[in-house]
């Protein structure tokens, strides 16, 4: 990464995060395929919903002849963590039109807000609206192609676990993570350690007792929270 905000920056700093998101999008159209949806349906989920895990929940519930309410709450709880995201993105867009902002909101993903809080350590803390549509455009018709493929291959890859296929988006995250440790200078290598093991014992023990989609939000909360008052005390 460097400090440029134009498009042609963004494909080159997007290009890493592709792979992550054709693996994830192939998994789902394969999945999508086995659970009995042609992929035009599978093509029209990714446009529409675009939201990977709830996409796959999605499919599972719909295969389960689940009501179509149930489905709506479910994509909107595993979902409800973009509202967070959202709104730390949002001071930086300040200037932009609202019909850009929201753009923005509606195509954003993990990835790309990874992507784009890593990329304000070498862009003296800005980030323009060029930079974050192409990011977000890029993994948006990723995903729509990966998962489109996924369907098609369906009838001859009945298992994406043997691939390694379900572990793509881990990776990936993994890779975001340590990029964005490596390149903050502005904080503490002791205190993301801190925050990463705080993390980590909050999933670890959370999943014992809270669902997992309810769980990401909580321990988003309680992360930034946590990571913010020790910094504060004792950094």
């Amino acid at each position: 990464m460097d400090e440029k905000l134009d498009i042609h920056t963004a494909i080159k700093d997007t290009l890493p995060t592709v792979f992550g998101y054709i693996g994830i999008g192939i998994a789902f159209g394969i999945v999508g395929k086995a659970a009995g949806f042609n992929p035009l349906i599978v093509l029209l989920m990714s446009i529409l919903i675009y939201a990977g895990s709830a996409q796959f929940i999605t499919v599972s519930m719909l295969a389960s002849h689940s009501p179509i309410l149930s489905i709506v709450f479910s994509t909107f709880l595993v979902n409800s963590r973009m509202l967070l995201m959202s709104m730390t993105l949002a001071p930086y867009f300040k200037k932009e039109s609202l019909s850009k902002n929201i753009l923005i909101g509606t195509l954003l993903t993990d990835e790309s807000f990874a992507l784009g809080m890593n990329k304000l350590n070498y862009s003296g803390n800005k980030l323009s609206f060029r930079w974050f549509n192409t990011a977000n455009g890029i993994s948006y018709l990723t995903w729509i192609i990966s998962s489109l493929g996924g369907a098609l291959l369906g009838n001859f890859i009945t298992n994406p676990e043997k691939l390694g296929l379900d572990f793509a988006l881990v990776a990936m995250f993994i890779g975001l993570l340590y990029l964005q440790m490596i390149s903050d200078n502005a904080t503490s290598t002791l205190l993301q350690i801190i925050v990463i093991a705080f993390t980590l014992i909050l999933i670890y023990v959370g999943l014992i007792f809270i669902p997992g989609n309810l769980l990401i939000l909580l321990v988003t909360l309680l992360g930034c929270g946590f990571g913010v008052v020790i910094k504060h005390a004792f950094f």
